[in-house]
C-alpha cells in the first residue's frame, strides 16, 4: 500500500507543475514576455553639466583712496540718491567725504610753499653781498700782490688781503648752494602741496565707468579707513546686458571643453526657459577640493532682456557631441543581462559564459554624464559594459548608461551588448558604440538593425483578469520587475 500512496503523491506533484507550466505559457505560445524597446535612428546630443554663479562681465570695485567720514551721496541718472541698482554716468559724484583735514593740510602746503619761495630770495640776496664782498677782496689782494711785503706794506697786511680774498671767493659757493638749496625747498613743497591737493580731490568719489551699481556697502556718518588695501565703497557692473557664468568643470571633463563651445544653461528663477552662451575661457589655475580638482570656465551670453541677474546659480550644459539620423539603443538595453543561464540560447552560451555576452544589471552603475566616452584597453575584459562610475565635483557628464565607453569616430570604440528574444531564448549581439546621453548610445557598428525589439527588462506575465497580477507559479528572476509597466530607465515595452 505504501508504493500506491508514494505514487499518487508522484501524480499529484506532476499535475501541479504541468498546471504551472501551463499557465504560466499559455497566453505566450512557450515564449516568456520580456519587456522590449525598439532600435530606432534620430538625433544625439551628448552634454556635460555642471553648476555655475552668473558673474557681469566687467565690474569694477569704487573703494576710497583717503579716510573720512561719509557725509553725502550723490544723485543718479533719475536724480535719486545714488544707491543700490542705481544708474550711473562716468564722472557722476557718488559719495563725498569728509574733507575739513585735507583742507587744512592744502593749507599747510601753500605756506610751506610760501616759505620757501622767500627762502630762495634770501640766498638769492646773500650771494649778491657775497659776490661784492668778494669783488672788494679780490682787489685788496691786486694791490697787496703788487707790493709785497716791504717798508710800504707790513707782512701782516699782506697775510690778512689773501685770506680774505679767499674767503670771499669761498662764500660765492656757499651762496650759490643756498640757492639750490632753497629751489629744492620749493620743489618738495611744492610736491607736498600737489599731494594735499590730490588727497583733498580723492574725497570725492566719482564714477569710474557708466554702469549700475549692484552694491553700495556704506551709509552716511560711517567712516572709511584707508591702509594698505582701499576700501570698497561701491561696486559697479560696466554692462549688464552681456554676463559670464563662472563654472568649475571636472578635470576629467576638461578635455572636451574649448573655447567657442556652444552652451546652453537655465536658471531656477525662469523654470525651463533655456538661455544659449559660448565658452570664452578656460582658466589654467586648478582647484583641488576633497582631493577633487576641478577648472574654473568662463562662458559668456547676452542678456538684452535684463532677466539674467548677478550671482543667481545656472545649470549649465556643454555641447560636446551632436549625432543626427544614427541608430539608438537604449541605455537601458545595455544595462540589461539574463540572470538565468538557461534562457541563453546554446549555441550562445559559450560566449556569453567567457564574458562576451555578459550584461550589466546588477554590476554596472550609471554612467556619468555622457559625452564622448573614453577607451577602454581590455574590450574582453569583464564588466566592459558596465556604466563609469560618477564623477565628483561640480561637472559631470549627462547620463550615458551605455556599456563600456569609447571615443566617438575613433578606431577604439566602447564596446556593450544587448540581447534580442529567440523563441524561448535570448541571444547577445555585441556592439561598437559612440556617443551617449541620459536615455540612448549611438551603434557604431554591429548586427544590429532599425526596428528591432532589444530586451530592457525581466519577462512581464499578465492575468487574463487583471492585466497586472502576477503569476504566483512563474520563476522570480532576479534583479526584474514583473510590473506591466515599462522600465523607469528606460521606456522598455512589453511585447
Amino acid at each position: 500500500m505504501k508504493w500506491i500512496s508514494f505514487l499518487l503523491v508522484i501524480v499529484v506533484i506532476a499535475s501541479v507543475a504541468g498546471g504551472a507550466v501551463w499557465y504560466f505559457r499559455r497566453d505566450t505560445g512557450g515564449e516568456a514576455q520580456y519587456r522590449t524597446a525598439e532600435v530606432k535612428r534620430g538625433g544625439l546630443l551628448a552634454t556635460i553639466t555642471a553648476t555655475g554663479t552668473l558673474e557681469p562681465e566687467e565690474s569694477i570695485d569704487v573703494g576710497a583712496q583717503v579716510q573720512g567720514r561719509i557725509v553725502k551721496f550723490g544723485t543718479d541718472k533719475n536724480g535719486k540718491q545714488v544707491d543700490n541698482n542705481s544708474e550711473v554716468d562716468e564722472g557722476m559724484i557718488l559719495a563725498w567725504i569728509d574733507d575739513s583735514v585735507y583742507k587744512s593740510e592744502v593749507d599747510q602746503a601753500k605756506a610751506a610753499l610760501d616759505q620757501s619761495t622767500a627762502g630762495v630770495a634770501r640766498a638769492q640776496a646773500d650771494l649778491g653781498s657775497f659776490q661784492a664782498k668778494y669783488t672788494q677782496a679780490e682787489r685788496d689782494w691786486e694791490r697787496a700782490k703788487r707790493l709785497g711785503p716791504s717798508d710800504a706794506l707790513a707782512q701782516a697786511d699782506y697775510d690778512a688781503a689773501e685770506s680774505a680774498y679767499e674767503s670771499a671767493k669761498a662764500n660765492i659757493a656757499v651762496g650759490q648752494a643756498e640757492i639750490a638749496q632753497a629751489n629744492a625747498t620749493v620743489e618738495q613743497d611744492k610736491a607736498s602741496l600737489a599731494r594735499a591737493q590730490q588727497n583733498l580731490t580723492y574725497c570725492t568719489i566719482p564714477s569710474p565707468v557708466k554702469g549700475v551699481i549692484i552694491t553700495r556697502r556704506v551709509n552716511i556718518g560711517q567712516t572709511v579707513v584707508s591702509s594698505l588695501s582701499a576700501p570698497s565703497l561701491f561696486l559697479i557692473a560696466k554692462d549688464l546686458t552681456r554676463m559670464q557664468i563662472w563654472t568649475a568643470v571636472n578635470e576629467a571633463d576638461i578635455g572636451n571643453i574649448h573655447e567657442g563651445q556652444d552652451v546652453t544653461f537655465t536658471v531656477d528663477a525662469y523654470g525651463n526657459r533655456k538661455f544659449t552662451g559660448k565658452v570664452s575661457k578656460v582658466r589654467l589655475d586648478a582647484q583641488m577640493t576633497q582631493n577633487v580638482v576641478t577648472y574654473t570656465v568662463e562662458i559668456t551670453t547676452e542678456n538684452k532682456d535684463r532677466a539674467l541677474i548677478p550671482y543667481m546659480t545656472a545649470n549649465v550644459s556643454f555641447q560636446v557631441a551632436k549625432k543626427d539620423n544614427v541608430l539608438l539603443v537604449p541605455n537601458v538595453a545595455l544595462r540589461w543581462s539574463p540572470s538565468d543561464p538557461d534562457t541563453i540560447a546554446p549555441d550562445a552560451r559559450a560566449e556569453a559564459e567567457s564574458g562576451g555576452g555578459r550584461g550589466q544589471r546588477g554590476e554596472g552603475r550609471q554612467t556619468v554624464a555622457g559625452a564622448v566616452p573614453t577607451s577602454r584597453p581590455s574590450p574582453d575584459a569583464e564588466g566592459e559594459n558596465k556604466g563609469q562610475g560618477e564623477h565628483q565635483g561640480h561637472g559631470h557628464r549627462s547620463a550615458g548608461d551605455a556599456g563600456g565607453s569609447g571615443g566617438s569616430g575613433s578606431a577604439d570604440h566602447a564596446r556593450g551588448t544587448v540581447w534580442v528574444q529567440d523563441g524561448q531564448f535570448v541571444r547577445p549581439v555585441r556592439l561598437r558604440l559612440g556617443v551617449t546621453d541620459s536615455v540612448n548610445t549611438e551603434v557604431v557598428s554591429g548586427d544590429l538593425k532599425e526596428g528591432q525589439e532589444v530586451i530592457t527588462g525581466d519577462p512581464v506575465v499578465a492575468s487574463a483578469d487583471s492585466g497586472d497580477a502576477r503569476n504566483p507559479f512563474a520563476p522570480n528572476f532576479r534583479g526584474g520587475r514583473r510590473s506591466s509597466s515599462s522600465s523607469s530607465s528606460g521606456g522598455g515595452r512589453g511585447r
